[in-house]
């Protein structure tokens, strides 16, 4: 029997989707401060060079990045929708939007990425014309799907976007800067500071940043649901 002893397995072939890939997982690991080029060619074994043919710069992979995170989300809630048959218009939106939340707490960095991107991920606008499909479907006139898309927002996504500080590049809200800054306007904003301290998250709570906990997000959506019925009738 011929030994393997010595015998190299081949390297997978670098693809754009294998470069992403990676740079998903590096990302989620240590933030988008660490994406790099040259860090991001280290991972998958390749020069720097050899990126630019499937990722055009940093700014091209930022964008390939914001696509891979709107496919993962388009994904999920196919998965849902498989399960929703018969649901009515409410339903199915409520559980779309918690699946693409889903996608958004397993990388807690995408919120911040797409609200900075100057380029929208062309899939972007085929989940939104699903959204307007299901109002439709539930009575609702284009008028009315066009004033939910407002509302909804970033929501549909599965984040909301922060009232008071945006996130960091990483993702993550800068919670203890932001709550030095109110408490030393705390006699300007006595309102402010109080809500803040009365609102502190729970640990346990899934969140995206200092505005947008689990509660909030889901507490929101109904609020929006609710006051589309209204509209609807």
């Amino acid at each position: 029997m011929e030994s393997r002893m010595g015998v190299r397995k081949p390297r997978e072939p670098l693809s754009r989707e294998r470069a992403l890939a990676a740079a998903t997982a590096l990302v989620d690991a240590e933030g988008l401060t660490a994406l790099t080029m040259r860090r991001l060619a280290a991972e998958v074994g390749v020069e720097a060079m050899s990126l630019y043919y499937h990722l055009p710069g940093k700014e091209g992979l930022l964008d390939g990045l914001a696509e891979a995170v709107v496919t993962e989300i388009l994904a999920a809630v196919a998965a849902v929708d498989a399960t929703l048959d018969g649901e009515d218009w409410r339903a199915r939106l409520r559980q779309r939007f918690l699946a693409a939340r889903v996608v958004m707490l397993r990388h807690p960095w995408a919120p911040a990425l797409l609200s900075s991107r100057p380029n929208i991920p062309a899939e972007v606008y085929a989940y939104y014309d699903g959204i307007i499909a299901t109002l439709l479907d539930g009575g609702f006139s284009y008028r009315i799907a066009h004033r939910a898309l407002h509302a909804f927002g970033s929501l549909a996504l599965g984040f909301a976007q922060e009232v008071f500080r945006p996130a960091s590049a990483g993702g993550q809200a800068d919670v203890e800067a932001a709550e030095a800054e109110l408490a030393a306007m705390a006699e300007q904003l006595p309102h402010l500071t109080a809500m803040v301290a009365a609102e502190a998250h729970d640990a346990a709570d899934p969140t995206l940043g200092w505005c947008d906990s689990q509660v909030e997000f889901e507490f929101t959506l109904d609020l929006l649901f609710d006051g589309l019925e209204r509209a609807r009738g």
